[in-house]
C-alpha cells in the first residue's frame, strides 16, 4: 500500500564488521514531510546510533513538528510484558513504554486471524525463511496467536475508553484517582508490581507514583549490589511507564508509606503480598493492621497483588 509514496532512504552503518541499515532520522528532519510512515516502534537502532530505540526517534520527528504513523506489535508493550511472557514462554526483549501510546492521537487495531497470520509467516512475509520454522513452533503458535490477539483487543478497546472519558470528563467532576506502587529493593517481583499498577493507572486514566522506603538497615552502605542494580532497574521502568518515583527515608516501611500517602494525596497504594515468616507472624500481623488502620482513616484504598 505504501508503493508510490516517496521513500527516505535508509542510511548503512558498519557494526562488527558487518554492514546495516537504519532508518535515518537526519534524513527525515532534513526533509520534513508533514506525515511519515515509521515501521517497527519497538526496533533496537544499532549502536553508535543517536538513540536506543526507534520509538525515541519517533519523539525526536514528533518534536520537529512531523506526523507519525506507525506501527507495534502487542507484545512489545511494556506494562503487557509479563501477561504475554505467562501465554507464550518468552520474555520480549524489545519494548515500547506505554507512555508512548498514550500520546498517539489514535491507536487502530490491525486483526488478523491466527490463520492468516501463520499463512504470512509460512510465505515469508514476517522473517526469512531459516527463522520460520524455529517461529512456528515457539512463539507463533496458534494458541498463542489466539490469545495475544484477544489481549491486543482489549488494548484497543482500553485506549479508546479512555479516549472517550478524558472527553466526557472535562465536563464532569470526578474523584480524581492517584495510585501509589510500594516496592522493596530485596524483590525481583516489583517488576510485576510496577507493571500491574501502570495498567491499574492506564484504566482509571490516573497518574501513579512507585515508593521505595529506604529503612536504616538499607541505607546505600548496606544494601547489596545485587539490590541496587534491582532498584536501578525498577526505577527505570517505573520512569518509562509514567510514574513518578519516590525515595524515602523512615524508620518503618509503613510509617514511611503512611507519610508519603498523606502528603501526595494518594487515593490507593498497591502492595506486594506480604511474605510473613513464621516466627515473625504476630510482628507482621501487628505491622499490616497499623497499615491497614492508617489508610482507612484517610479514606486510602489498599490493594494486595500477588
Amino acid at each position: 500500500m505504501a508503493e508510490g509514496l516517496p521513500e527516505i532512504l535508509r542510511r548503512n552503518i558498519f557494526y562488527r564488521g558487518k554492514e546495516l541499515e537504519e532508518m535515518d532520522l537526519d534524513a527525515i528532519l532534513r526533509e520534513h514531510p508533514e506525515i511519515v510512515l515509521v515501521d517497527e516502534l519497538a526496533h533496537t537502532n544499532v549502536d553508535g546510533s543517536k538513540n536506543e530505540k526507534r520509538w525515541q526517534d519517533v519523539l525526536d520527528i514528533l518534536e520537529a513538528g512531523i506526523n507519525v504513523i506507525s506501527a507495534v506489535n502487542i507484545q512489545h508493550i511494556e506494562s503487557l510484558n509479563q501477561e504475554v511472557e505467562s501465554i507464550t514462554g518468552i520474555e520480549v526483549a524489545e519494548r515500547v513504554p506505554d507512555s508512548v501510546l498514550a500520546i498517539a492521537d489514535e491507536v487502530v487495531n490491525i486483526d488478523l486471524t491466527a490463520a492468516e497470520l501463520i499463512t504470512r509467516l509460512k510465505q515469508g512475509k514476517i522473517y526469512s525463511s531459516e527463522k520460520v520454522a524455529i517461529a512456528l513452533n515457539n512463539f507463533f503458535k496458534s494458541e498463542h496467536i489466539l490469545q495475544l490477539r484477544e489481549l491486543a483487543l482489549k488494548e484497543v478497546a482500553l485506549r479508546v475508553e479512555k479516549k472517550v472519558e478524558l472527553e466526557m470528563n472535562q465536563k464532569v467532576k470526578v474523584r480524581h484517582e492517584r495510585f501509589l506502587a510500594c516496592i522493596s529493593s530485596r524483590e525481583k517481583s516489583s517488576r510485576r508490581i510496577i507493571r500491574k499498577v501502570a495498567r491499574l493507572s492506564t484504566r482509571y486514566n490516573a497518574p501513579f507514583s512507585i515508593l521505595y522506603v529506604r529503612i536504616p538497615s538499607e541505607q546505600n552502605d548496606n544494601i547489596s549490589l545485587a539490590a541496587q542494580r534491582y532498584l536501578i532497574n525498577n526505577f527505570k521502568l517505573a520512569t518509562q511507564l509514567g510514574a513518578d518515583v519516590i525515595q524515602y527515608d523512615a524508620k518503618s516501611v509503613v510509617e514511611g508509606i503512611i507519610d508519603i500517602c498523606n502528603t501526595n494525596q494518594i487515593s490507593t497504594v498497591c502492595i506486594g503480598k506480604p511474605k510473613i515468616k513464621l516466627s515473625n507472624i504476630i510482628f507482621a500481623s501487628f505491622r499490616y493492621r497499623h497499615l491497614f488502620n492508617s489508610l482507612a482513616k484517610s479514606n486510602i484504598d489498599l490493594i494486595v497483588l500477588s
